[in-house]
């Protein structure tokens, strides 16, 4: 018997993914009993909030909530205020602080704009983290990158198990041509191994693994969305001019005359 949850997954798999946050609130009214499984099983377009303490923006995620609060990586806070909050010890929230000033650098190079959030929580052996970048534009186009890692030490070494999920959103449209929409989301997995000199050495490791894993997915994104829409709107309608789509018509014909003729003579 096929589960519940499977089925509602499946379903929304199905849907058009520019409508996945409405979506998502339709099938939870549906089946109360799926929240938390379906909120962290399914990837929504990130959320900005700002930080009352440092002023700073932060996105939000599963993996800084609590309950209906979530916590600032800038204050180490939670909005609304939780005093019983999950936070990371406080050797891994030194890390979480250097990740966050880091993402912030390889965003404003990479992204000119956008928001970045890093959050870390302890395991048993170690650790996991959670790399959030949002990017939009006055078009309405948006790009949300999750970069969710597990990692694990051995000796001089360190495990990195990651999941990739990007959203890409495009909107654009004029009154000639009307409204155009692009939607989609990519996920991948990778797993690596890094040198590990030092506990901060985490951070520089994540990111060369986010920038290389970024750059590929982009690429996928370029190729799949557009090279694949290219392809349909020149299937389509041709950008070349009538008057030389018919010179070249006349051509082939022509040589297949002549072919003609000259194997009909050879017979």
């Amino acid at each position: 018997m096929t589960e519940p949850i499977d089925c509602a997954l499946d379903l929304m798999r199905r849907l058009p993914p520019q409508h996945v946050e409405q979506s998502l609130t339709d099938l939870i009214n549906l089946v109360p009993d799926l929240t938390d499984e379906l909120l962290s099983a399914i990837d929504q377009p990130l959320k900005v909030q700002r930080c009352r303490q440092t002023g700073r923006d932060y996105l939000l995620c599963d993996y800084n909530r609590d309950g209906e609060s979530y916590r600032s990586p800038w204050s180490n806070d939670y909005d609304p205020q939780l005093h019983d909050g999950t936070q990371p010890s406080l050797k891994l929230r030194k890390l979480e602080v250097s990740a966050n000033d880091a993402f912030d650098t390889y965003r404003e190079m990479y992204y000119e704009g956008g928001v970045s959030s890093v959050y870390m929580w302890d395991l048993d052996e170690a650790f996991a983290a959670v790399v959030l970048i949002k990017k939009t534009n006055d078009q309405g186009g948006s790009w949300d990158s999750i970069h969710v890692f597990e990692v694990q030490e051995k000796r001089r070494e360190a495990h990195y198990k990651l999941t990739s999920t990007v959203m890409l959103s495009l909107t654009t449209g004029s009154q000639k041509m009307g409204d155009l929409s692009l939607a989609g989301s990519l996920t991948r997995q990778h797993e690596v191994d890094c040198p590990l000199d030092d506990y901060s050495a985490h951070v520089g490791n994540l990111g060369r693994i986010v920038e290389d894993v970024e750059i590929k997915m982009r690429n996928a994104l370029q190729e799949i969305y557009f090279g694949k829409t290219r392809e349909v709107v020149n299937d389509l309608r041709s950008a070349t001019n009538l008057e030389v789509v018919q010179q070249q018509m006349s051509v082939t014909n022509e040589l297949f005359a002549m072919l003609n003729k000259r194997n009909a003579g050879n017979n």
